[in-house]
């Protein structure tokens, strides 16, 4: 597992920090039991083991340290007994209606292996595991257990009741709630591996106040000159991982991330490139380079790094020098499509992806991931486009 390899001053740093977020839980709630946000649980992990965070990539992992991925969870310790939120199936709700029990929990189970294995394959991981934070009263428990996929040749499914069907696999016990979409995993914990003990701090208002009091800048800040030009460093877009222009938001044919499938000469299977609409150039224009001889270091989630430049007439495509590197990766470790395999719409709603995110760090150097469902729909309504 995770924790018990980590260096000690790791862990004291790590239990310190939820020792401070768990003294504070008066600003929030009554409660003797601790009070912990799931996002400052995931940025305080990620803090104190100096883990990548990747809760805001909307991928199987919350973080990800060297070859292991990590899923962060916490919740009400309770019994040690308790079925928590493990992932939400919304794309594909649609493929499961008036279907029997069996075929349902079939068609999760297969999205649910497609997601674990596709954050595996982008972030280049050798392993997933759960990390949880339990809390009882004034305590903290910590627990560690694979994220394993799902056996799908061992189910045992239960009929339907109140929307929800029961499963297991033999390995572990499964709850899905079909109107919400929601996969649920049930979390059986009794022997933590650590323990923390939290302090409550009754009037937390009084102790923030002493800390900031005694840290008041009381010299007048020295003017500085303010320039409003907009920096392209660091700053992020979004790509559509479909054609733009479909009504059905559906990957293109013969072109984008299926270009190897286009006529007129002899292509390689993995030629590929990510499609870049037109108002892109035209709000960011400093963003990308803007000729298509120039190469670019494009950064994949895995570390890996690839020669990369824009293509077609009007830039209108991020492709990869050669071209094959980035469809390799995309086609074939991502979305697991065989040779000759259109990329669909039902792939991308299977892995709840359908979009890029690209970074620009500097000039000549990008970092590429994988963004949500609707992520670039919402980034082109943030532009009125």
């Amino acid at each position: 597992m995770f924790y018990n390899n980590q260096s000690d001053t790791e862990k004291t740093k790590y239990k310190q920090y939820l020792r401070i977020a768990g003294s504070l839980s008066s600003l929030f709630s009554d409660s003797s039991v601790p009070y912990l946000y799931y996002r400052a649980a995931e940025n305080i992990f990620c803090e104190a083991f100096n883990a990548d965070n990747l809760s805001r990539s909307d991928v199987s992992a919350d973080a990800k340290k060297e070859l292991i991925g990590i899923g962060l969870k916490t919740f009400l310790h309770g019994n040690g007994n308790t079925l928590q939120k493990v992932a939400e199936f919304n794309a594909i709700n649609t493929t499961l209606k008036n279907k029997p029990e069996e075929e349902i929990i079939s068609i999760v189970s297969e999205a649910r292996n497609a997601r674990i294995q596709s954050t595996m394959a982008l972030y280049g991981l050798d392993s997933m595991l759960y990390h949880c934070v339990t809390r009882a009263e004034n305590i903290n428990y910590i627990f560690e257990s694979s994220m394993d996929i799902v056996n799908i040749s061992s189910l045992s499914v239960e009929p339907i009741k109140q929307n929800i069907i029961k499963f297991t696999d033999g390995l572990h016990e499964y709850s899905f709630n079909i109107s919400k979409s929601t996969l649920y995993k049930r979390f059986s914990y009794s022997t933590p591996i650590d323990t923390i003990s939290i302090e409550i701090l009754k009037n937390p208002y009084t102790v923030l106040s002493d800390c900031f009091n005694s840290n008041i800048i009381t010299e007048p800040v020295a003017k500085t000159s303010i320039s409003f030009k907009q920096s392209t460093h660091n700053e992020i877009i979004y790509l559509p991982l479909y054609a733009p222009s479909s009504p059905a938001m559906e990957p293109a044919l013969k072109s984008g991330l299926n270009q190897w499938n286009a006529g007129g000469r002899a292509r390689h299977p993995d030629e590929v490139y990510i499609p870049v609409p037109s108002w892109i150039h035209h709000r960011f224009p400093e963003f990308f380079p803007k000729s298509n001889d120039i190469s670019f270091d494009l950064m994949l989630p895995n570390g890996q790094i690839l020669s990369a430049s824009m293509c077609q007439q009007g830039q209108k495509g991020l492709m990869s020098n050669p071209n094959k590197a980035l469809g390799k990766w995309l086609l074939r470790d991502v979305f697991k499509l065989n040779e000759g395999e259109l990329l669909t719409r039902a792939r991308l709603n299977i892995l709840n992806i359908d979009s890029a995110v690209v970074k620009k760090i500097s000039s000549y150097k990008y970092k590429i991931d994988f963004a949500a469902i609707g992520k670039y729909e919402a980034f082109k309504k943030k532009y009125n486009i």
